[in-house]
This record gives C-alpha cells, structure tokens and sequence, in this order.
C-alpha cells in the first residue's frame, strides 16, 4: 500500500462583534516543504467567532479533499489540523461534547469530508496561526467593502515562515541603543566636521553574492534605500506620530539631517528615483534629497505612516493610562487597531506589500530612494525576512536612517542595510 499524503490544514475564523460581520481563513501546507498548497476564505455575514472558526475548519478539509479527490478512502491521507480555538479541537477531539444545535450540524459536516481516522486535531497559539487569521481578516475586509475575498488579492502569506524556508538567524540583533538621541549627540559633537563622503549602503547597488542557487539571468535587482525622514518636534518626545493626527513639519534638526543624507547620497551616485510618502515631513526630506540630485519626486501614497486613531500626539505612558486595554491588544496582535479606528499593522501590511509591489515593477533594475516612516520601513524589512509581525517590535529605525532591500526578478529579496546613521557622525 502506498504511504499516506500528508497535509496540514491551518484554520481560524473571526467576528467583529460576536455575533457580527465574520469571515474565516483556511490554508493546506505541505508539511515537508512548508508550501502552501491552497488558501479558502469567505465573509459568511453576521455570525459568531465560533461558528466562523468552524466554517474556516469545514473549508480547510475540503480544500485537501480537492487536492486529493480519492481521499474518502481511508489510508490515502492524513491530515494535522491546527487551529487556535481550543473549543474547536476539543470537541472535534471528541473531548467536549456538543450542545449548541449550530456547532453540532457544523461538526458533523466537519467529520464528513474525511475518514475520521485521517484526521487528527492541535491546540496553538494565536500567534502561530498568523497565516489562517490573516484570510480571515482579509474575506471580512472584503465583506465590508461588499465583495467576497479573491485569492488573486491575497497577501496572508506574506511574512508567513515555513519548514523548510529560509534558516532562522543565528546572530545577534542590531544594536537597539543608536537611537535619535544618539545621532542627534554625535550631529551636536562633531557640528563643525564635514559629512560623510559617502553612506555605507553603496553595497546595495551593487550585484549580490549569488546565493540559494540564483540564475545569473535575473539581473540587476530593484533596489530600495529605504529612508526615515528626519526629526520633527515629536520625535525626541517619541510621541505617536503617524497619519490621523496632525502633520508636522521637519524641526531645525530635521532639517539639517535631510542636508547630511542628501550630501551623502549624492557623494555615493546610486539613487535614480525619488518617492515619498505624501505627509510632509517626508516630502521635505525627500525635497532636500531631490535639490541635491536634481531628480524629481514621486508621491505614494502606500508608504504613508500607520494611522494611530486616539493615540495621534501621546506618549506611549499617555496610551498606556489612557487606553490600556488596548494598547495590550496592539502589542499583542497585528490585527488589533489603536484606539479611535486607527490602523492595525496586518492593514499597514496589505498597503505596503501592494505599493511594493508597485514600485518593484516600475523600477526594476534600478535603484530608488523610498522616503518613508517607521512602520511601512519595518513592514519592507520583515517582509523580505519572512519575519513574523511581532519582529516589528525588535528592530531600531533612528530618525534619518537608511535601510536597503533588494528585490529580484524571481521574488526572492535580499535585506542589505538596517539603520544606518553614519551620515549623521
């Protein structure tokens, strides 16, 4: 008898409001490779969390049925199911009975698309169920704009590390403590010394080494200098500064940090194209750069910040007494928005995956500043990792800082540069 196919089925369901608009997600990996090897989602209109997550379950086991269509024969498959509702698992365990009249019908019909001795059931954490949770969101986003989730417009896989993809880092981090303090010290120190000739990342313009078995016809990458703009009065107060609230303009130190990497950017000669987020301390960055180099600037509205919705002007002590609840659902989920209707990172994430998309394909082969804020820069940065969303709380991006990511022809992306200041010694 030949082995068994071996699935994975990750599934999660969700409602804002239980009972509210809902949706649910479902993927099948390959557990050997970690490919995806199918997505479902759906908005399913007002239901419970739990009916959603059901409904995510139903979909995942159909999807391997698909891909395997004699798999009502016991013995062809197995499949793991992994899902981070513990109501779930348990009664499809058959350790919890079922009452509600809902969870049984939508049970039963779970434990019809395979033999029952084909499927087997896992507890997991939220956090490692990021891929199905991430559809989920995108079919109730869908449904709020009165469509149904297309799998052509999916970007859940995004960031999603698998067996079998890149190995996880075996260094240390950056140094977290070059903050904006920090630059702004040594600017005040060395106020009189000529700036640097020339920005580190110059590497980033040139071919890569080959790894991971490259062709050497993909040619030259398009290349991101990915720029944070310089200071404005909120910065040193590390006040949330993002693009619901107001807009502030560069300060004196913004400004003179814009001139050191707009010097140093020309003395380097990579850079053949300007875009900018539209809120103005970008576009003033951006400007100074443009002025140096005689280039002309491209606005994205893509790369805009994170709106912070109630948090716009706080301090992070400010939320925190203001809103602690939700500042600890902020911290712990990427689809938790801030208080007031702001933005959750996994909705920061989608916009900023589709303008690089945008911009890769526009400049392929070339190389382009992106003058930009803190989020969109580690969203670009994590997303070329393959890092999940909390990363985004573990990297350093200092006022003025440059990062590179490059992006080839295959996909593939290679992370040149993180928080670079020297310009500002």
């Amino acid at each position: 008898m030949d082995r068994p196919r071996q699935f994975v089925v990750e599934a999660d369901g969700g409602s804002r409001g239980n009972p509210g608009p809902a949706g649910y997600g479902a993927v099948v990996i390959d557990p050997v490779t970690g490919e995806t090897l199918a997505e479902a989602a759906e908005y399913i209109g007002v239901a419970t969390n739990n009916v959603a997550e059901y409904r995510g379950l139903v979909a995942g086991l159909e999807a391997v049925k698909a891909l395997v269509p004699d798999a009502s024969a016991d013995g062809t498959v197995q499949v793991r199911v992994r899902m981070d509702s513990k109501l779930v698992v348990e009664q499809m365990s058959g350790r919890w009975k079922i009452k509600h009249p809902d969870m049984k019908s939508l049970a039963a019909r779970a434990a019809a698309v395979l033999p029952r001795s084909a499927v087997t059931y896992e507890w997991i954490p939220r956090e490692r169920n990021k891929h199905a949770d991430r559809l989920a969101n995108e079919a109730m986003d869908a449904g709020k704009r009165g469509e149904q989730w297309e799998p052509s417009a999916s970007t859940a896989d995004l960031g999603t590390a698998r067996a079998g993809g890149p190995p996880p880092p075996s260094g240390p981090p950056g140094d977290a403590a070059a903050g904006a303090a920090k630059a702004r010290a040594a600017m005040a120190a060395h106020k009189q010394a000529p700036a640097a000739p020339a920005v580190p990342a110059a590497q980033a313009s040139a071919t890569p080494q080959v790894g991971w078995g490259a062709a050497p016809d993909l040619g030259a990458p398009a290349t991101f200098v990915l720029l944070r703009h310089g200071e404005t009065a909120l910065t040193p107060e590390k006040r949330f500064s993002g693009s619901g609230g107001g807009d502030p303009e560069l300060s004196a130190t913004g400004r003179e940090q814009a001139e050191r990497i707009a010097a140093a950017l020309a003395a380097r000669g990579t850079v053949e194209a300007i875009v900018t987020s539209p809120l103005r301390r970008c576009r003033e960055t951006a400007a100074a750069v443009a002025a140096r180099l005689g280039l002309e600037v491209l606005v994205e509205d893509g790369l805009r910040e994170t709106d912070f919705g109630a948090w716009e002007g706080l301090t992070f002590a400010e939320v925190r007494e203001r809103h602690g609840p939700d500042l600890d659902a902020w911290l712990a989920s990427a689809k938790a928005a801030p208080t007031g209707g702001g933005e959750s990172f996994a909705e920061v994430a989608r916009r900023v995956a589709a303008a690089r998309d945008r911009l890769t394909a526009r400049y392929a082969g070339r190389t382009v500043l992106l003058v930009t804020h803190v989020t969109p820069i580690k969203t670009l940065i994590r997303l070329a990792l393959g890092a999940p969303p909390e990363a985004m709380f573990r990297m350093e991006l200092s006022a003025a800082s440059v990062s590179a990511v490059a992006y080839y022809a295959d996909g593939n992306a290679s992370v040149r540069l993180v928080n670079d200041t020297s310009h500002l010694r």
